[in-house]
């Protein structure tokens, strides 16, 4: 689960990168410049989802000691 949590980050990473220079930001709001806002919003939660489990899985780790 740790790898896949560090791969799903990476991919959703280079997603959200590659979405920001896609952004047109005299109008980020229209057309392919609005599609590119959201897949760049999604990208970051699921950037922050996979890391919320990572942080998770440690504190159960360190309860069950």
């Amino acid at each position: 689960m740790k790898i896949a949590t560090y791969i799903i980050t990476a991919i959703a990473l280079i997603i959200l990168i590659f979405n920001v220079t896609k952004i047109d930001l005299e109008a980020p709001l229209e057309n392919e410049s609005y599609t590119a806002v959201i897949t760049s919003i999604a990208a970051g939660c699921a950037i922050l989802i996979a890391t919320l489990i990572r942080v998770v899985r440690k504190i159960e780790r360190m309860a069950n000691k």
